[in-house]
């Protein structure tokens, strides 16, 4: 007998949590996702350190302009392991939801 296999329903519909979509590791790394408030993210390596920034809900464009950026974090890359992927995913978690306002000046 072949065990039948269901889905668990999410408990608030319509509701998305914190995901990473894309993550390169190593000394290069990258990658983006979604926070779960319609706000997408990207994270790359940039002068000795990770640069988190966080996009306006509901981007015109595929790829995200400077302008499109309302927030951003940064970690020093001493503290986090680059080769490994869970290390790397908490980290880039961490600095979302830790992320500064941009100045609206500045955007």
């Amino acid at each position: 007998m072949v065990p039948t296999m269901t889905l668990a329903a999410h408990p608030q519909p319509g509701y998305q949590e914190f995901a990473i979509e894309d993550i390169s590791t190593g000394v290069h790394a990258s990658g983006f996702g979604q926070v779960g408030d319609g706000r997408t993210f990207s994270f790359h390596i940039e002068r000795g350190q990770l640069v988190i920034e966080v996009y306006r809900p509901r981007l015109s464009n595929p790829v995200p302009c400077e302008e499109d950026v309302v927030a951003i974090a940064t970690r020093k890359l001493t503290d986090i392991d680059l080769t490994d992927e869970r290390s790397l995913s908490a980290t880039v978690r961490d600095a979302v939801a830790e992320a500064h306002p941009v100045p609206r000046l500045l955007r």
